[in-house]
Protein backbone atom coordinates (compact mmCIF):
# COMPACT_ATOMS: atom_id res chain seq x y z
CA UNK A 1 0.00 0.00 0.00
CA UNK A 2 1.30 3.47 -1.21
CA UNK A 3 0.39 6.61 -1.46
CA UNK A 4 1.76 10.26 -1.94
CA UNK A 5 0.45 13.29 -1.15
CA UNK A 6 1.76 16.99 -1.62
CA UNK A 7 0.38 20.33 0.12
CA UNK A 8 1.48 23.87 -0.85
CA UNK A 9 1.04 26.26 1.88
CA UNK A 10 1.07 30.08 1.61
CA UNK A 11 0.53 33.16 3.84
CA UNK A 12 2.12 35.37 6.16
CA UNK A 13 5.69 34.56 6.22
CA UNK A 14 5.98 34.64 10.33
CA UNK A 15 3.02 31.68 10.25
CA UNK A 16 4.97 29.40 7.86
CA UNK A 17 8.44 29.99 9.03
CA UNK A 18 7.26 28.24 12.45
CA UNK A 19 5.22 25.96 11.34
CA UNK A 20 7.73 22.93 10.78
CA UNK A 21 9.04 23.50 13.97
CA UNK A 22 5.86 22.95 15.74
CA UNK A 23 4.55 20.30 13.55
CA UNK A 24 7.78 18.50 14.59
CA UNK A 25 7.78 19.52 18.25
CA UNK A 26 3.45 18.38 18.72
CA UNK A 27 4.25 14.93 16.49
CA UNK A 28 7.21 13.72 17.47
CA UNK A 29 8.89 11.56 14.32
CA UNK A 30 11.33 8.66 14.75
CA UNK A 31 13.98 10.09 12.58
CA UNK A 32 14.32 13.62 11.96
CA UNK A 33 17.03 15.10 9.48
CA UNK A 34 17.19 19.13 9.37
CA UNK A 35 18.98 20.93 6.84
CA UNK A 36 19.33 24.91 6.41
CA UNK A 37 20.37 26.64 2.91
CA UNK A 38 23.51 28.89 3.70
CA UNK A 39 22.84 31.04 0.46
CA UNK A 40 18.61 32.28 0.79
CA UNK A 41 17.63 30.38 4.32
CA UNK A 42 15.49 27.87 2.83
CA UNK A 43 15.05 25.18 5.25
CA UNK A 44 14.22 21.14 4.72
CA UNK A 45 13.27 18.84 6.83
CA UNK A 46 12.89 15.26 6.55
CA UNK A 47 11.20 13.13 9.51
CA UNK A 48 10.03 9.64 9.29
CA UNK A 49 6.94 8.69 11.71
CA UNK A 50 6.73 4.62 12.42
CA UNK A 51 3.54 3.06 13.39
CA UNK A 52 3.38 -0.59 14.31
CA UNK A 53 0.04 -2.38 14.53
CA UNK A 54 0.43 -5.46 17.04
CA UNK A 55 -3.13 -6.59 16.04
CA UNK A 56 -2.87 -7.25 12.46
CA UNK A 57 0.64 -7.35 12.57
CA UNK A 58 2.16 -4.62 10.46
CA UNK A 59 4.03 -1.55 10.13
CA UNK A 60 3.51 1.73 8.92
CA UNK A 61 6.12 3.93 7.68
CA UNK A 62 5.16 8.31 7.03
CA UNK A 63 8.31 9.98 5.32
CA UNK A 64 7.21 13.86 5.73
CA UNK A 65 9.49 16.25 3.19
CA UNK A 66 8.73 19.38 4.86
CA UNK A 67 10.45 22.59 2.76
CA UNK A 68 10.05 25.90 4.22
CA UNK A 69 10.54 28.18 1.25
CA UNK A 70 10.65 32.07 1.10
CA UNK A 71 6.85 32.65 0.65
CA UNK A 72 5.58 28.77 1.36
CA UNK A 73 5.73 25.81 2.29
CA UNK A 74 5.91 22.54 0.24
CA UNK A 75 4.98 19.27 2.53
CA UNK A 76 5.51 15.90 0.99
CA UNK A 77 3.88 12.89 2.86
CA UNK A 78 4.92 9.39 1.49
CA UNK A 79 2.98 6.14 3.18
CA UNK A 80 4.38 2.58 2.68
CA UNK A 81 3.65 -0.02 4.34
CA UNK A 82 0.65 -1.91 6.06
CA UNK A 83 -1.63 -5.09 4.67
CA UNK A 84 -3.99 -4.59 2.31
CA UNK A 85 -7.41 -6.67 2.32
CA UNK A 86 -9.46 -8.47 4.70
CA UNK A 87 -8.08 -10.09 7.45
CA UNK A 88 -10.69 -11.17 9.63
CA UNK A 89 -10.57 -8.96 12.36
CA UNK A 90 -11.88 -5.05 12.88
CA UNK A 91 -9.45 -2.40 12.29
CA UNK A 92 -8.78 -0.30 15.63
CA UNK A 93 -10.56 3.26 16.37
CA UNK A 94 -6.98 4.78 17.12
CA UNK A 95 -6.21 8.08 14.64
CA UNK A 96 -2.94 6.69 12.24
CA UNK A 97 0.07 9.11 12.38
CA UNK A 98 -0.78 9.86 8.35
CA UNK A 99 -4.46 11.27 9.88
CA UNK A 100 -2.55 13.05 13.07
CA UNK A 101 -0.24 14.95 10.54
CA UNK A 102 -2.88 15.73 8.02
CA UNK A 103 -5.15 16.90 10.89
CA UNK A 104 -2.47 19.21 12.47
CA UNK A 105 -1.72 20.49 9.06
CA UNK A 106 -5.28 21.89 8.35
CA UNK A 107 -6.07 22.78 11.80
CA UNK A 108 -2.50 25.01 11.63
CA UNK A 109 -3.51 26.82 8.24
CA UNK A 110 -6.67 26.81 9.76
CA UNK A 111 -6.07 28.67 12.64
CA UNK A 112 -2.99 31.04 11.47
CA UNK A 113 -5.10 32.22 8.09
CA UNK A 114 -3.35 30.02 5.95
CA UNK A 115 -4.13 29.06 2.56
CA UNK A 116 -3.58 25.74 1.63
CA UNK A 117 -3.50 23.36 -1.71
CA UNK A 118 -3.22 19.76 -2.32
CA UNK A 119 -1.55 19.11 -5.40
CA UNK A 120 -2.45 15.17 -7.26
CA UNK A 121 0.71 13.95 -7.64
CA UNK A 122 0.62 11.62 -11.09
CA UNK A 123 2.37 8.13 -10.37
CA UNK A 124 5.64 7.19 -12.98
CA UNK A 125 4.85 3.83 -15.11
CA UNK A 126 7.54 1.98 -13.62
CA UNK A 127 5.86 2.62 -10.25
CA UNK A 128 2.57 1.17 -11.16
Amino acid sequence: MNSHTKYIIFGPVTSLKQMGAKLFKSLEPKFLHHYTSTTNHDEIFVAVFEEYDKQINSSITLTVVFEKLANQNNIHLKKTGGRMGFRGSAMGETKSIETEVIDFIFDYTKRFGLTIQEENVIKDKEEE
